[in-house]
């Protein structure tokens, strides 16, 4: 049996996966002649994000953000890697939208990588995000 804030976290994970709508490719900055393509989806929140860079139709790297939280999974390295952007900081001067920058957490937020997990899993019906979604069942298994 749920808990009155476990079924509002359920139900605001579905809503915010729900929101996610990819963003048309001419809008988006395509490598030349490389293979690689680029996916982006927003969510209806400020700062919600998800971007994909694959080539033959594998994941080269991930990143999903949301309320100022960041994570990443980068091909070379093989692991999560989370982080906090400068997106929630009203006082930064240079604030530009499309500069956004993460600084790296010194240990993996666990809770932030589950509740991005969460997110994947309710569009796990699409390609992109099951793909994703392997990326996080071979991060558990390390």
């Amino acid at each position: 049996m749920y808990s009155q804030n476990e079924i509002a976290h359920k139900d605001e994970i579905a809503v915010l996966g729900a929101s996610l709508r990819e963003i048309e490719q001419k809008l988006l900055k395509q490598s030349q002649n490389t293979g690689i393509t680029r996916l982006w989806f927003q969510g209806e929140e400020p700062y919600f994000d998800v971007f994909f860079e694959l080539k033959n139709d594998e994941i080269l790297w991930f990143q999903l953000t949301l309320r100022g939280k960041a994570i990443s999974w980068d091909s070379k390295k093989l692991k999560f890697q989370t982080g906090t952007t400068n997106e929630l900081h009203d006082n930064d001067v240079s604030f530009y939208a499309a500069s956004k920058t993460i600084e790296n957490d010194m240990q993996t937020d666990w809770e932030f990588v589950n509740l991005a997990k969460l997110i994947l899993q309710t569009r796990a019906d699409e390609t992109i995000f099951a793909k994703a979604l392997e990326l996080f069942n071979c991060q558990n298994k390390q």
